[in-house]
């Protein structure tokens, strides 16, 4: 395929775009309908992602810019056309299918996934949805405005745990909860970031099966590099740990971790954001932090601060306070390295992982007589997470949602998502200002307290990758 953009992708770049034929979500499918999927990023999550997909509609299209993980992927779907650049699917493949599977590197969701909702195509997001929080809100808005179906990949949301949990909170099962404390172990042992990596890494040739311009895509362009030679500084893993390209500990994990929390209390745009964070630099995360929002009273339930911890301080893990911490531990229990807390005024929720789907009630005394496995109310969803059950889940219910015209099917989906995403990577903002409360004025998207830290609300994509705002 050339590497010549034309002048009919620099418009679809631009965001004038035809609108090919796809699936409509006004009506409901037949019984013997099959829809049609594309996957732009299959390797690493997207291998599975897509593969998963597979089951519930046909692969027609792959797209990588990585030209071995494409070739690999192609043997498991050989009939499927292959890409190296999204624009170019659309441009020229739009009429081919009817959904698109989105798991590439942070920067990159939101252009693909406009460029998707435009042409009215149905759209699985991994998380985080976005990389800033202007894109968070202009998803979520164009999910409503062109009646797509939407799901965001944190496949938690899909297990019954996490569902009967959400339940039993609103229900009142611990009272009052004005207080909820998240944690998890990332960044240590995942990815490289501050203080590995404190400036620009190594520049070396581009491997001849990677195509960089495209994987730079958005981003300000920088050479490839090494970081630890030979391990590769961004492409395909360590682009996490990076401003430019990721989110993350709070991006990489918030959508998962804070994601029971966030549901069961009816939380949505927090009033303001405050973090203590370790060193900051220009090119990657600190090594730990500390974020508490606030968010404001919803109807009968009052104002809740919600505390997020990553990382480590020197040697010690950033986790909630031990006092709290030791009325919820069994004798010789020791804290996992991933979870959450959710303290009422009658007793508290302990999660001990990361999504929120195992869970205990202190005192026990409160749980007694109840049945806690299955939702009562919200649609049952997957009973495991063994052998990825709930990351499958979450494509079929996608699927049956395209396939009965009915976006809220999706449990995920991006009207709640992008308001997760927003609240969530506001931390990343607060973190840049450690030390400093920033203000969020949620009608009008913007930090009204702090013009620095506003204009980190949204970016400037590079040229020919400005899709986002686009018409």
């Amino acid at each position: 395929m050339t590497r010549r953009v034309s002048r009919r992708r620099a418009l679809a770049a631009a965001g004038y775009l035809l609108t090919g034929p796809a699936f409509s979500v006004t009506r409901a499918a037949g019984a013997n309908d099959r829809l049609r999927v594309a996957g732009i990023g299959i390797g690493g999550k997207g291998s599975s992602d897509i593969d998963q997909a597979g089951r519930e509609m046909e692969v027609v299209a792959l797209c990588d810019i990585d030209d071995q993980r494409l070739d690999q992927k192609a043997a498991t779907f050989p009939r499927a056309a292959k890409f190296f650049d999204y624009r170019t699917l659309f441009e020229r493949a739009a009429g081919t299918f009817d959904a698109v599977v989105v798991s590439t590197a942070d920067h990159h969701h939101a252009p693909a996934a406009m460029l998707a909702m435009r042409q009215r195509k149905h759209v699985y997001c991994q998380k985080p949805l976005t990389h800033t929080v202007e894109e968070a809100r202009l998803l979520r808005e164009a999910a409503a405005r062109y009646k797509v179906c939407t799901q965001m990949g944190n496949q938690g949301s899909a297990l019954n745990g996490l569902r009967r949990a959400v339940e039993l909170v609103r229900g009142g099962i611990i009272g009052t909860v004005a207080e909820a404390h998240v944690w998890t172990n990332r960044p240590a042992q995942y990815w490289k970031q501050s203080p590995d990596i404190t400036a620009r890494p190594t520049e070396a040739p581009v491997p001849k099966h990677v195509h960089w311009e495209e994987w730079i895509g958005p981003a300000p362009m920088r050479p490839y590099a090494v970081a630890f030679a030979p391990r590769p500084a961004y492409h395909p893993h360590d682009w996490r740990g990076f401003w430019d390209f990721g989110t993350g500990a709070l991006g990489d994990m918030a959508c998962h971790t804070a994601n029971m929390p966030f549901r069961a209390l009816n939380l949505d745009a927090p009033e303001s954001v405050v973090a203590q964070a370790g060193e900051i630099n220009a090119e990657t995360f600190p090594a730990w932090g500390h974020i508490q929002y606030k968010f404001p009273a919803r109807n009968s339930q009052p104002a809740v601060t919600l505390h997020w911890y990553e990382g480590k301080r020197g040697t010690n893990k950033v986790l909630p306070p031990a006092e709290l911490v030791s009325k919820v531990l069994r004798p010789g229990e020791q804290l996992t390295d991933s979870g959450s807390l959710l303290v009422g005024d009658k007793g508290i929720l302990f999660s001990p992982s990361d999504y929120g789907n195992r869970w205990r009630i202190v005192p026990d005394a409160l749980a007694m007589g109840r049945q806690l496995e299955r939702p009562e109310t919200i649609p049952a969803g997957a009973t495991t997470d063994q052998g990825g059950a709930h990351d499958a889940y979450q494509k079929k219910e996608w699927a049956d949602a395209i396939r009965a015209g009915r976006p809220e099917m999706a449990f995920s989906n991006f009207d709640y998502a992008g308001r997760l995403t927003e609240a969530m990577l506001l931390g990343n903002i607060a973190v840049r200002f450690a030390g400093t409360e920033i203000r969020w004025d949620a009608a009008k998207a913007a930090i009204s307290n702090n013009e620095a830290a506003n204009r980190l609300v949204r970016k400037e994509y590079r040229r020919g990758w400005d899709v986002v705002r686009g018409q």
